[in-house]
């Protein structure tokens, strides 16, 4: 363990001098009004009252009500005002504050400029000076003002910061916390007249598309941050593999005219799953010999192609029999999750006499997926990144004068007669969800609207009680179940009661058997089709689809999911963020569970890489939403780039439990692709058991939960199955097949054939993902 390692003189003299230093702690944000300032203030308040030595400078409220009513009671130090042409400027007063020496200090503007002949150039250098003296800071950041970010931010919207940081500036503070907001939530702030005084050098700032795609790069750059320091910690514990919080492609190309085709399509499935690229060529060592022309001029190519879309490039030595267990190695050091390369062209026989390269990655592949690209040039000469033809483009033009047909009018109704319907995501219970859900509750009944509280937990955290205030709270409904006496939500009195707003807690919540509904989700459904708006709360490892990425990374089999698709309903979603470390320090301090459960929650399900983990699950998510909401409103505006071929995605199951696993994955790679999919299971042998039959209705049941289709087929033999599955993916026009990993061994191979090699070897003109059955107590065999 790396906490028995004698430290280096060099880490124990930058531990000294952390001991000495005050901290940093940021608070970052889309766009100016998201909340930084607010947040910062409240907190500043909540160290005031544990007795600690507080005071704020050069801190902007724009007069805004809640954030001026934050900084009441707090000391203020006056700060150094000036004139910038016709802005008004404030800058830190440094020899006040250090004159004063509080413990901590709240300011604004960490990338602000400061007068000419100050004593440093920059407020980032006056915070460093000051956390020197052993005074803590607490400061806010817009993401813009990152360089970085700057030249994106600019790019992708037009805006410009008027002052930055450096990249590296929130690596050096010991805690950064991202303020979701969106755009809705920011434009209803500024036409209700929350956000006057804004005085904004660029008024397109706070247009709709570029408030959601400055929130989807602060979701992102938190994300790489979080990974960050998640493989640190991995490293650190001596853990290795994917972590299963983010996804890591990595590209098998060779020196050939299809390398650049291959590592476009990596780069597209990068982008789509949110995920970093790598690639790797194998060349024959060749002491003394210079590569051929061809070899050469492929090399520079695929080299130059890999510096412009930012991928890391490495070459490795040749060695045919063992190229697998290389490549397999290599992607495991890499905390790889995908491996990609071409299907093999070789036949049957020739694969078995030199060695089935993509059979051998196959058997060695452990808890790494394998994707095998069809090169379609060679059936029917289709291009792998086709353009949107001239025609497609008209008819997109020409859709806003189509007459709608009776169902799709009868669906915008509905759609207009719904209530509206919010949810505040977090990584993990104690996030402060339910806090924000009653301040927003709060604040709309100030605007005499008519909200009431359905149903709440506050599970005793005494400042969440303290957010219910006035509002009104509905009696529950009481069920007797197995002699004891229940309560549930009273859905009934809720739509009789008919308020225009009803918080609703803890979405993925099982209702008492008996009840109408199942789940509670179903009852939101019913309140929102009433016309009632919904405010509601969840957490991350609830929602369906990442089931199986919880799991991997906690080891706990989340019981209770929200489909996917209840997400996508809302209209607005909000992430509630907050780093591990001050997570576990509210736990610590009993505010989140009852103190005898902290011991055994902090060493379980809330240990710190757990938490990093689902942090950045939870980040990438949202972002992924942003985007996926974006591109429905304006194709431009996705950060991950359009995914122009139209894609078929083909799921084939048996019954054991992985199947679970491998619809999921299914509906993840169909809902980034925006495609349309299919799960099928092929019986082979008499009639099914009554065993079959059940775990079929379940596994028909996920499907269609989650929005695909699910169809049984039947082969006569074991050996027709991969030609039964592949003429049912041919009628369903399927682009890519998605499969499981053979667990057989060498013996059972060698008598029977591999249905999943048949489906390699007769499927090339689609690509075929070999999805891995992650195993944690995997480790990477020799050679």
């Amino acid at each position: 363990m790396d906490g028995f390692r004698r430290k280096t003189p060099e880490e124990l003299l930058y531990s000294i001098v952390k001991i000495r230093n005050g901290r940093l702690k940021v608070y970052i944000g889309a766009v100016t009004g998201s909340g930084k300032t607010y947040h910062m203030l409240r907190e500043g308040q909540a160290l005031k009252r544990q007795g600690i030595d507080v005071v704020a400078c050069a801190v902007s409220t724009m007069r805004r009500p809640e954030t001026v009513e934050q900084l009441e009671g707090l000391e203020r130090i006056p700060s150094l005002h000036w004139t910038n042409g016709e802005a008004e400027k404030k800058d830190l007063n440094l020899e006040a504050l250090l004159e004063r020496n509080p413990e901590v200090v709240l300011v604004d503007g960490l990338a602000h400029r400061n007068r000419p002949g100050a004593r440093f150039p920059t407020r980032l250098e006056d915070i460093q000076y000051l956390l020197g003296r052993g005074i803590s800071v607490i400061a806010t950041v817009n993401v813009y003002e990152l360089e970085g970010v700057k030249e994106l931010a600019l790019r992708l919207t037009g805006i410009e910061a008027e002052a930055t940081i450096p990249a590296h500036t929130l690596e050096l503070a010991d805690e950064v916390r991202l303020i979701d907001v969106s755009p809705e939530t920011i434009l209803k702030r500024l036409n209700e007249g929350h956000l006057p005084n804004l005085n904004l050098k660029d008024p397109t700032l706070l247009k709709r598309g570029n408030i959601g795609k400055l929130r989807e790069l602060a979701l992102r750059l938190m994300a790489e941050d979080v990974n960050d320091s998640l493989e640190r910690y991995r490293e650190m514990m001596g853990l290795i593999g994917p972590s299963g919080a983010a996804e890591r492609i990595l590209v098998s190309a060779q020196y050939h005219w299809n390398g650049s085709i291959h590592i476009r399509r990596g780069q597209q499935i990068a982008k789509r799953l949110g995920g970093d690229l790598r690639i790797v060529t194998f060349a024959k060592p060749n002491p003394g010999k210079l590569p051929s022309k061809e070899t050469a001029a492929f090399k520079r190519s695929i080299e130059k192609l890999a510096e412009k879309i930012g991928a890391e490039f490495e070459e490795l030595p040749l060695r045919r029999r063992r190229l697998p267990g290389e490549l397999v190695r290599y992607a495991v050091r890499h905390n790889v999750t995908r491996i990609v390369l071409g299907h093999s062209k070789m036949s049957f026989w020739q694969d078995f006499w030199k060695g089935s390269i993509a059979g051998g990655i196959l058997k060695k592949a452990k808890n790494v997926d394998v994707f095998f690209m069809a090169d379609r040039a060679d059936y029917d000469g289709e291009r792998v990144l086709p353009t949107k033809s001239a025609s497609a483009r008209t008819r997109a033009a020409n859709e806003d004068y189509r007459r709608l047909s009776e169902e799709e009018i009868e669906k915008k109704i509905e759609r207009i007669r719904r209530g509206k319907f919010k949810v505040y995501i977090g990584a993990a219970p104690g996030v402060g969800k339910t806090y924000m859900m009653l301040r927003e509750g709060n604040d709309i009944r100030r605007k005499n609207i008519d909200v009431s509280i359905g149903l709440l937990e506050t599970h005793g955290r005494a400042e969440t009680l303290a957010q219910v205030e006035e509002l009104e709270t509905l009696p529950r409904a009481k069920h007797v179940y197995k002699g004891a006496a229940l309560e549930e939500m009273d859905v009934p009195a809720i739509i009789a009661r008919n308020p225009e707003v009803v918080l609703i807690d803890e979405l993925a919540h099982t209702n008492v058997p008996g009840s109408k509904n199942k789940k509670r989700y179903e009852d939101v459904l019913e309140v929102l089709e009433a016309g009632i708006s919904v405010i509601s709360t969840m957490n991350v490892q609830h929602l369906e689809s990442l089931n199986d990425a919880v799991e991997q990374i906690t080891g706990v089999r989340v019981r209770e999911t929200v489909p996917d698709s209840i997400l996508r309903l809302a209209d607005e979603v909000e992430l509630i963020d907050v780093a591990p470390k001050a997570l576990q320090q509210r736990m610590r301090e009993g505010k989140v569970y009852a103190m005898e459960k902290v011991a055994q929650a902090l060493g379980n399900f809330f240990s710190m890489g757990n938490l990093i983990a689902l942090r950045e699950l939870a980040l990438r998510e949202i972002a992924d939403d942003v985007d996926e909401r974006l591109e429905a409103w304006d194709r431009t505006g996705s950060l991950r780039g359009p995914w122009r071929r139209r894609e078929s995605i083909f799921v084939c199951v048996t019954t054991s439990r992985n199947a679970d696993r491998l619809i999921r994955r299914g509906f993840r790679i169909a809902h980034r692709l925006k495609a349309e999919w299919h799960a099928m299971y092929v019986h082979c042998g008499g009639k099914l058991s009554e065993e079959e039959r059940k775990r079929i209705e379940a596994m028909r049941d996920l499907t269609e939960r989650l929005g695909g289709k699910f169809e049984v087929g039947h082969a006569p033999s074991r050996s027709k199955l991969a030609e039964a599955i592949l003429e049912k993916a041919g009628q369903c026009r399927s682009t890519q097949m998605i499969v499981g990993q053979s667990a057989r061994g060498f013996w059972a191979s060698l008598f029977r054939a591999s249905v999943v090699g048949a489906i390699l070897r007769r499927g090339r003109r689609m690509d075929v993902l070999v999805v891995a059955d992650y195993d944690p107590r995997i480790r990477m065999d020799g050679d």
